[in-house]
């Protein structure tokens, strides 16, 4: 007899906390959540970053940035693995089952985009160096990664598994080719800084990540345990985001050129980059795939298999347009999702309670979760240019959420 439970019919686990007989080792949880940050999106940021700043300030930025994120995932990372619910899942006990149709709706909108977002950045490059059609290199590359997600966390482990030591070696070997080519380090980042402010490059670095770290419980809730949760989400966050930033920022100093691939090519790499960043781009867009399944499942209630496929077509059809608005599309994400997330992290800890198992969530919506996160969204898009978007969502979404809910609690509602 063997001593495998058998498979639930809910095998994303959908509409239930994700059993302990189900969970995840550390390691394969560490090889996931690094393939999920190890982003050519987060190189392209660092090219830039790279073209901006000397290295001093280019370190000082990514780990004031990286830190922030790392404390907000870190956080939703841990309630994941504490509950084994999915984020549409702790959005019902945050929000009401209706009210968490408003996250859900952004989540799998926003995870569309990103899809379509990395699926450009890798398939114009490509196509040139081919010296094709960028649609068939988006339609090819699309349905694959479309079909390779419908297997759930399962073939994301393994894609992700063979991923991440290829990226680290392609990686290291162009930051060292560049230090070699050009002087050293300092000399390369000196030469090309164009005096971008701090605020602008952590508010980057916040933003290359947010959205799809705001989906950090959909995959931590595999975690076995909550610390082991919480750690991987802050090695993932803080060490792998930001190797990609060192990776993309050393090239993009040396060619002063922003896109991660033509610096590949530029430093004659061309054939290990379409591979390995082809891989990369795969592990991140299957990530979000995921998320926009469990999303529209919260919203329809069918099973998320065959919703991954509708939204990997809808990213795919639109990923040329998005890439072109690459930094209008990171603006938009670091505004409408951290607080979001931030509510939700507070709402856990006001209201333990209803994220017990046994409880089930209020049918309805609850109001101050609502109007908190549409405070942030607005300090987020309408402060720009005084202090850091996604911080100043952050900051008044959870202002607002504690002064609508402190008094009842303290009255014992």
């Amino acid at each position: 007899m063997s001593d495998t439970p058998n498979p639930p019919v809910d095998i994303d686990y959908s509409t239930v906390t994700v059993p302990k007989s189900y969970r995840r080792s550390f390691l394969n949880m560490l090889f996931l959540m690094l393939g999920f940050t190890f982003c050519s999106s987060s190189m392209m940021v660092g090219s830039r970053l790279g073209n901006g700043f000397d290295l001093y300030n280019f370190l000082l930025v990514i780990l004031l940035g990286g830190l922030l994120l790392s404390l907000y995932t870190g956080m939703l990372g841990y309630i994941g693995a504490k509950t084994g619910y999915s984020l549409d899942l702790l959005c019902q006990r945050a929000f009401g089952r209706v009210g968490s149709y408003l996250p859900s709706s952004v989540i799998v909108i926003t995870q569309i985009g990103w899809f379509g977002v990395v699926l450009g950045l890798f398939s114009v490059p490509t196509a040139e160096v081919l010296g094709i059609n960028p649609w068939w290199v988006v339609i090819i590359g699309g349905g694959l990664m479309t079909a390779s997600s419908y297997y759930g966390v399962k073939g994301l482990i393994i894609i992700s598994a063979i991923s991440v030591p290829l990226v680290v070696l392609l990686g290291c070997y162009s930051v060292g080719a560049a230090a070699v080519e050009g002087g050293g380090l300092v000399e390369i980042f000196a030469k090309n800084s164009k005096g971008l402010s701090l605020m602008v490059g952590i508010d980057l670095v916040v933003a290359s990540f947010v959205s799809g770290g705001t989906t950090t419980p959909n995959f931590t809730r595999y975690s076995r345990t909550p610390m082991g949760g919480l750690m991987v989400t802050v090695a993932a966050f803080l060490f792998g985001n930001s190797l990609m930033f060192i990776f993309g920022a050393a090239g993009g100093a040396l060619t002063g050129k922003d896109d991660i691939f033509y610096v590949m090519i530029a430093q004659g790499l061309i054939i290990p980059a379409l591979f390995v960043l082809g891989t990369n781009t795969w592990t991140t867009n299957d990530n979000s795939l995921y998320s926009c399944g469990l999303g529209l499942a919260n919203l329809t209630r069918r099973n998320p298999r065959p919703l991954i496929l509708i939204s990997g077509i809808i990213g795919t059809l639109a990923s040329l347009w998005l890439r072109d608005n690459f930094v209008n599309w990171l603006i938009f994400l670091s505004a409408i999702l951290p607080p979001i997330g931030m509510v939700l992290v507070l709402d856990y800890f006001v209201h333990r309670k209803r994220y017990q198992a046994k409880v089930r969530p209020y049918r309805g919506v609850f109001v101050g979760p609502v109007v908190s996160v549409g405070a942030g969204v607005v300090a987020g898009t309408f402060l720009q240019g005084y202090g850091i978007s996604a911080i100043n969502g952050m900051v008044v979404s959870s202002l607002v959420y504690l002064l609508w809910s402190l008094p009842g609690k303290l009255r014992g509602n």
